[in-house]
């Protein structure tokens, strides 16, 4: 089966009847039409339509190598570092579609699963591994075009740096079974993005795992028999793309998953009962290379966004002449300009594994996820310094459709802009940076591949600092007394 259309992905979200919780009620129905999914499954499916533009095709897809049928490229293997430039390419066609403000779009996950497969050759030898598991999957989502969402993160019941659990019932995802069918986990998982609008989950552990039992990776489809996603608060907040051009839009709804007795069939189990494989494979894998390539590069195209944004505010009401609007505006360009810099370097100094693989250099991208969650939420900080009071004075649709018309017209008018036109902007402005859609924005982006403090830690210890000792050892000793 080659690429899917939009209307495919939702025909087929549909169907599964996926049991998903919002506000304490089930949704019931078709997933695509309630209020709180149908925008952003509109969004996913106008990406996967992107896979069939003529114009695109290139870019977007490449024949299969089991078929020769066009498959995603965000499934593609690369072996060049020109390879590595095609799926920036593809990821930042993908992106541009929403303004990188979906960090789910099936790219992510798709990058994930070529990364892990990628590098399956890790878990050859090693106890309770099936490496076969792991490609026959990539083979079959690449060939389905599937969509996924993914689960690691533990409860937070105590975040003390080494916590036994002892409760009865389990918390935290574990395996309680181990059959002739495959093995049974009970428990919850933090923090599905997209959880109940995708085709499949894939679970991992998180690292720092102490007990065997808690170690393991599979997919399962969103359906399985005693899986259920229990939903946050919608942060939708209408259907008026006036008044909500996000988030009616791009709003990627997140969630507990609660594993309930859930089988999970042995060809479907990637490893389990593990902590070795379940704490490293992830670090030694290619996942983060490739990860972090997608992210950075989806970033770069958030950030082009917000300068868009910033300097059409600029325009609107006419502030270019200030030094401190200019500097502000610098400070993004800045990181615009640094964050493509990093990328393009990481695929220059890319390097083939072990396997034949092309991975971008992963030190470089840690430092661009090093950087990005300390500047995004500078720029829209940014952006409300130079919006202001103009980012309350934002009348809704309905208000234009009113008898006060006349007034908006006359008092919310800008040198650059008439009234309409300006508060569109304005909203626009709002809702990427003080909605609640906005807001879940700036925490998404600080935490997206995890504790910002780890990163940093992650960078200090596998970053290669001797040749610098050295060359200040050198200098030391030829300027010592004899």
């Amino acid at each position: 089966m080659p690429t899917i259309t939009g209307k495919q992905y939702i025909e087929r979200i549909d169907k599964l009847k996926t049991e998903v919780w919002l506000d304490g009620e089930r949704v019931i129905g078709n997933i695509s039409e309630h209020p709180a999914f149908k925008g952003v499954m509109k969004s996913q499916a106008a990406l996967y339509d992107l896979q069939h533009d003529d114009s695109l095709k290139e870019f977007m897809t490449y024949p299969s190598p089991s078929t020769g049928e066009l498959v995603g490229m965000s499934y593609f293997q690369p072996k060049t570092k020109k390879d590595l430039v095609k799926r920036r390419e593809m990821i930042q066609q993908w992106a541009k579609s929403t303004n990188g403000l979906m960090g789910r779009s099936p790219d992510y996950m798709n990058t994930t699963l070529m990364a892990l497969a990628s590098s399956s050759e890790l878990l050859r030898g090693k106890k309770n591994c099936f490496p076969e598991h792991l490609l026959a999957f990539y083979e079959y989502a690449r060939e389905h075009d599937l969509s996924m969402t993914h689960t690691f993160i533990d409860p937070q019941v105590n975040r003390t740096q080494f916590y036994f659990e002892k409760n009865s019932e389990p918390i935290v995802a574990k395996i309680v079974e181990r059959n002739a069918e495959g093995i049974v986990v009970k428990g919850a998982k933090l923090l599905a993005t997209q959880g109940g609008i995708t085709d499949e989950i894939l679970v991992l552990s998180a690292g720092g795992i102490l007990d065997e039992e808690s170690g393991f990776a599979f997919s399962i489809p969103s359906n399985s028999k005693g899986l259920k996603f229990i939903c946050r608060e919608s942060f939708v907040g209408g259907d008026s793309v006036f008044n909500y051009p996000l988030s009616s839009r791009f709003e990627e709804m997140d969630s507990i998953v609660v594993f309930d007795n859930v089988l999970v069939p042995w060809e479907r189990v990637f490893y389990y009962d593990n902590s070795a494989v379940a704490n490293s494979f992830q670090i030694t894998s290619s996942f983060q290379a490739f990860a972090l390539h997608q992210v950075v590069s989806r970033q770069i195209v958030k950030t082009e966004f917000i300068l868009g944004i910033a300097e059409s505010i600029i325009n609107t009401i006419n502030i270019s002449e200030y030094k401190h609007v200019q500097e502000k505006v610098a400070e993004i360009i800045v990181g615009l300009e640094t964050m493509k810099a990093l990328v393009i370097k990481s695929e220059v100094e890319g390097k083939l594994d072990e396997w034949g693989v092309m991975r971008p250099d992963s030190i470089t991208l840690l430092v661009g996820i090093n950087i990005f969650p300390r500047i995004y939420p500078r720029f829209t900080e940014i952006i409300q310094l130079l919006g202001a009071s103009g980012l309350m004075t934002v009348p809704t649709e309905h208000a234009f459709q009113s008898s006060i018309r006349k007034e908006l017209d006359q008092y919310l008018q800008s040198r650059g802009e008439n009234a309409e036109d300006r508060v569109k902007l304005f909203r626009l402005a709002w809702d990427l940076t003080m909605s609640p859609f906005g807001t879940r924005q700036t925490l998404y982006e600080r935490f997206f591949f995890g504790d910002p403090i780890r990163l940093s830690s992650q960078l200090y210890q596998s970053y290669n600092k001797e040749p610098y000792v050295e060359r200040v050892k050198g200098i030391v000793e030829a300027f010592s007394l004899k």
